[in-house]
């Protein structure tokens, strides 16, 4: 039996739908899964030794520029991908009009979330089947319990299980060290950086070398500003996969809402996760560590909560 996964994006997203592969192959053995991602993302995906073919998708570049002629025939050539072998199930995770659009190209039956279950409600409209699943459950859990809906295995009463490996290679950070991820794709996200470099000057002195990761030019320049702050390292600029070897080898994780914090959570390291414009509930850090998701929208979480939240963790 052969699966395509339809989760595109965001990488967040993406690493919350990880369990869900675990599952099936545990449900059952043999089965060949495949995965459709944006191509940014892609990394994650493979990741997991159960996905056999990681198909990107560059979807955010290309509608950009739809009708031009490099365009259209990068469009051709996923399609052809997608077409290439017959799925058993096309299961959409996403629940989305773009993850439908690119769904529909793969040969096989696309399947999906119910009317009263998906986060936008057209999208249902084209599955062959669809399935309840309460929207009231965190990421992980409606994407565990959409594809044993539709795979035809009981819902897992186990833990999640991420299935992913720390990957070899790439830039290599000091032993033993601790990672802080201070950048977020908004300023809203932001917390403050003199808290920053508190929490880093904690880590120190528990003989963590702080690394403060970033991803654009202005980000790096905030990460040095707080490593020059509490002795941390910045690293030069690192892929997706690079920086997931350097999360996967840390001892302590601390960051912000984003995809990085909840990819360190899912390696199982003791991760701390800020929330300064926007509420965990349901895509709240998840992993099999110590896990904790501080404040809110409107409730940027003080200094005090986050260390003491580290202090745990430093504990352990």
């Amino acid at each position: 039996m052969r699966v395509l996964i339809v989760k595109t994006t965001s990488m967040g997203d993406v690493v919350h739908a990880l369990p869900a592969v675990s599952d099936m192959l545990h449900a059952q053995p043999g089965l060949q899964v495949d995965w459709l991602v944006e191509a940014p993302f892609a990394a994650i995906p493979r990741l997991h030794a159960g996905v056999q073919r990681v198909l990107p998708l560059a979807w955010r570049k290309w509608r950009k520029s739809l009708w031009a002629a490099d365009t259209r025939a990068a469009m051709a050539a996923l399609r052809g991908e997608l077409r290439r072998e017959r799925y058993d199930a096309v299961l959409d995770l996403q629940g989305l009009l773009k993850s439908v659009l690119w769904g529909l190209q793969a040969k096989g039956p696309l399947l999906g979330y119910g009317l009263a279950s998906i986060r936008e409600p057209a999208a249902a409209l084209f599955y062959r089947r669809r399935a309840t699943v309460p929207r009231e459950l965190q990421a992980v859990e409606r994407n565990r319990r959409l594809a044993a809906a539709h795979l035809g295995y009981p819902v897992p009463d186990h833990a999640p299980d991420f299935g992913i490996a720390v990957p070899d290679g790439g830039w290599v950070a000091p032993i033993p060290s601790a990672v802080l991820i201070p950048c977020a794709s908004r300023p809203s996200k932001l917390w403050p950086e003199d808290r920053w470099i508190a929490v880093g000057q904690r880590l120190q002195s528990a003989g963590l070398t702080p690394v403060l990761v970033w991803g654009s030019y202005p980000e790096r320049e905030r990460a040095e500003r707080i490593a020059a702050g509490c002795g941390g390292m910045v690293p030069p600029f690192l892929s997706v996969a690079e920086t997931a070897a350097v999360l996967g080898r840390a001892r302590q994780i601390v960051g912000l809402d984003t995809g990085f914090s909840h990819l360190a959570a899912a390696f199982g390291a003791p991760t701390i996760g800020i929330y300064c414009d926007h509420e965990p509930g349901l895509a709240g850090i998840t992993g099999p560590g110590p896990v904790a998701s501080l404040g809110g929208k409107g409730q940027m979480p003080a200094l005090a909560e986050v260390m003491d939240q580290l202090e745990r963790h430093l504990l352990l």
